[in-house]
């Protein structure tokens, strides 16, 4: 690969994960710079991103953006007509898979178990409960746990939901109602359709929130999963039949709920992540070292596949 072409890692933006991604795109260029690229350019995007690029003229992008506008399909739009090659998932599949319900009209019918939901009005929840509690709440189309709510039987929201009590139905108008599945968190990275491995996340407190994610010492990764092979090989096949039909490009991420008690009837996929992050505390970096890929060739194995 000719490691003098110019690279612009693509980071930062005005989404909720606007951080995270900008840890992301740091980790990436200096992976880059690291491994011998001489010309590296990081932009934190804003909205003259188009005239930014124009003037740049990359051979290529580095998608590092997490959320809207960087993972829903609108940066893909321009990148392709601009004719700049990009790494991650293209138009079509970047749109779908952020939307937490168009997901699942992809997925279900082929036979990937996903959380039965609803469209609800956050106007509504003041009136009563979508569903039976316990039940989760969440945006359709924001990632990183951003704006989840779990309802349960004791808990503080109120029955039904307090208009004082602070939560997601305040942000969006809109929100995906879902059963509250119990059970372990765990999630599956694919690197060019296939699998890696399965990690078990285990938050110190609470639940597997934007904070647990992103916050070094709140959560305990386990990679790979204390589970049995016959689970772990059920994500592994779900998540790399779900990168195949969504039509996922470079690297994904599938994360999981299982109940354990249940067996394999219990194991369901709550979402698809086509901007998986880069992170120190990312997960697929994590597993890609298991497997014997280091973080810099993880990099630019994804550059590889933008150019291909």
């Amino acid at each position: 690969m000719n490691k003098d072409i110019h690279v612009v890692v693509l980071m930062g933006g005005w989404s909720a994960e606007r951080e995270v991604s900008l840890s992301s795109g740091k980790e990436v260029a200096e992976a880059l710079r690291e491994r011998g690229w001489a010309n590296v350019t990081e932009v934190d995007m804003d909205r003259n991103v188009a005239q930014v690029l124009e003037g740049l003229r990359p051979d290529v992008v580095f998608n590092a953006l997490h959320g809207t506008p960087g993972e829903d399909g609108s940066v893909q739009g321009l990148l392709e007509l601009m004719q700049i090659p990009y790494t991650h998932s293209g138009i079509t599949t970047s749109a779908i898979a952020i939307d937490k319900e168009l997901t699942k009209l992809v997925l279900v019918p082929h036979g990937i178990r996903m959380p039965a939901g609803k469209m609800v009005e956050s106007e509504a929840l003041f009136s009563g409960d979508p569903m039976a509690r316990p039940y989760v709440l969440k945006p359709v189309n924001e990632g990183s746990s951003v704006g989840v709510a779990i309802v349960t039987e004791g808990g503080n929201h109120g029955s039904p939901i307090g208009r004082d009590v602070p939560g997601p139905w305040h942000e969006f108008e809109q929100l995906l109602a879902e059963p509250f599945i119990k059970g372990r968190e765990l999630t599956v990275a694919v690197l060019n359709d296939e699998p890696l491995a399965v990690t078990e996340l285990k938050p110190k407190a609470g639940f597997y929130d934007y904070a647990a994610k992103y916050t070094d010492g709140l959560t305990e990764h386990v990679c790979p999963a204390e589970v049995p092979d016959a689970i772990a090989g059920s994500m592994m096949d779900m998540a790399a039949k779900a990168h195949r039909l969504l039509g996922c490009k470079g690297a994904s991420r599938s994360d999981f709920r299982w109940d354990d008690e249940q067996g394999e009837a219990g194991l369901y996929l709550l979402e698809v992540n086509t901007q998986p992050g880069m992170t120190p505390l990312s997960l697929v970096p994590e597993q890609a070292k298991l497997k014997g890929i280091a973080y810099g060739e993880l990099v630019e194995r994804l550059i590889a596949e933008a150019l291909a």
